[in-house]
């Protein structure tokens, strides 16, 4: 593998990171989101999702990111009756979202994202020392 092979694939990588950020930031966003309606439902939680493909151009496999995906788990209830979104016994739907989950999936993204960067920059370094080395 060339060196500017791994720049694509880092740079794929980045993109995809860049992507699941922008679903978990989407999360946390409506945290605190209820119905608009009297037992409706809540904003549901997206799980980002990714997906390879193999460039038969550079013949290596890259990441992209695909469709997020909804989290089926049980949405969070709250007694409030004054609230306009109650259903009939009070409750309240919540959403389904872990603002404290949501934090650590956005750290695990950010150092992925960074790692891709370091690959970028590495190899960079590399190429321009080859181009050094050539033109002596």
């Amino acid at each position: 593998m060339d060196l500017a092979t791994s720049m694509v694939i880092a740079a794929s990588g980045m993109r995809a990171q860049t992507s699941r950020m922008r679903t978990i930031a989407e999360n946390i966003a409506n945290a605190n989101s209820t119905s608009t309606e009297p037992g409706g439902d809540p904003y549901r939680r997206k799980i980002a999702t990714m997906k390879t493909d193999f460039d038969r151009e550079l013949g290596a496999s890259l990441v992209q990111s695909d469709k997020p995906v909804e989290d089926m788990s049980e949405f969070r209830q709250q007694y409030d009756p004054g609230n306009p979104a109650a259903d009939k016994t009070g409750y309240v739907k919540l959403s389904n979202v872990n603002p404290l989950v949501e934090i650590m999936d956005m750290r695990e993204a950010q150092r992925s994202y960074e790692a891709d960067l370091t690959v970028m920059g590495a190899s960079k370094a590399m190429l321009l020392g080859t181009v050094d080395l050539l033109r002596r």
